[in-house]
């Protein structure tokens, strides 16, 4: 198999272009920090970082669970398990994308590289995580609230509320529909012995922790709307985000889990964009 046919199936195991969750929460803290664009080398490198960060802690995660996708029906068919790619190719894929994300924060700034080789221990920590606690959803969502933290640090090399508000922000985002996608696999984690909130909690517990997740990550923008002084843009943006959060659980049922992806996938990438186009369009006119 050619190195090209191996790329482009890691890719589609790590599913790439789901860089787009958190990689427009890293560009609004990066206009929000240099209160408009940064200059165009940091913007790359801090996109290098996210892109280096993402690609080595989706590949590592699917390394260290190949076996148990390899026995979960929804994911026996991913790349690894199912014989598409080998492990040694992975291995060498993850190993490429932490040096791109190490070499990115180098390029960014002392500090960012100091804090490089922490990230990913945290980063990939992550994946071991659904072994021994339920709340793995939120190490996940800190995993991801990185982003616009580490972002604020590449552009204004300290740590203030606006992108603490942000990691929280993030973080409480993601565990909740993370915790909405975990649903899926709650007979076979109880089989497993894994770890999960829909698992421990029941499905609806579980469903309504994450809308309660949801409705204070909503709070917490109101208050980095005050914080940053923003405008009407961002306002309108809020409120569209709100809407979409209550159509993703309106789409999910304790007893119908039919449209979960559709929830996943679909909806969280639309807020992700929105946020960034509503705030980048009140910092940046």
């Amino acid at each position: 198999m050619s190195f090209f046919k191996h790329l482009r199936i890691t890719l589609e195991m790590i599913k790439f272009e789901h860089t787009v969750f958190a990689l427009p929460f890293a560009l609004l803290s990066a206009i929000l920090a240099a209160s408009g664009w940064p200059e165009a080398p940091k913007l790359f490198w801090i996109v290098m970082a996210m892109v280096g960060a993402r690609s080595s802690a989706m590949a590592f995660n699917r390394i260290v669970d190949r076996q148990i996708d390899a026995e979960n029906p929804r994911t026996k068919m991913r790349a690894l398990p199912a014989g598409e790619l080998t492990a040694s190719f992975a291995v060498l894929f993850t190993a490429a994308s932490a040096a791109l994300f190490v070499g990115a924060a180098w390029k960014l700034n002392p500090l960012c590289f100091k804090l490089s080789v922490p990230v990913l221990a945290i980063v990939f920590f992550y994946s071991y995580t659904k072994r021994f606690t339920s709340y793995s959803h939120l190490v996940l969502g800190f995993c991801l609230g990185m982003a616009p933290l580490g972002a604020w640090i590449a552009v204004r090399g300290d740590v203030r509320l606006t992108p603490v508000l942000l990691c929280s922000i993030v973080m409480l985002w993601t565990a909740g529909f993370d915790i909405i996608y975990a649903c899926q696999d709650v007979e076979f984690d109880r089989r497993k012995h894994l770890f999960s909130l829909p698992k421990q909690l029941g499905v609806r517990t579980a469903l309504n922790v994450s809308t309660a997740m949801h409705v204070f990550m909503l709070l917490l923008l109101v208050a980095l709307f005050v914080l940053e002084k923003l405008g009407w843009v961002s306002l309108a943006g809020i409120v569209l985000v709100a809407v979409l959060l209550w159509y993703e659980h309106s789409l999910v049922r304790p007893e119908d889990l039919s449209k979960v992806n559709a929830s996943f996938f679909t909806v969280n990438g639309c807020i992700s964009v929105l946020l960034l186009l509503a705030v980048g369009l009140d910092k940046l006119t």
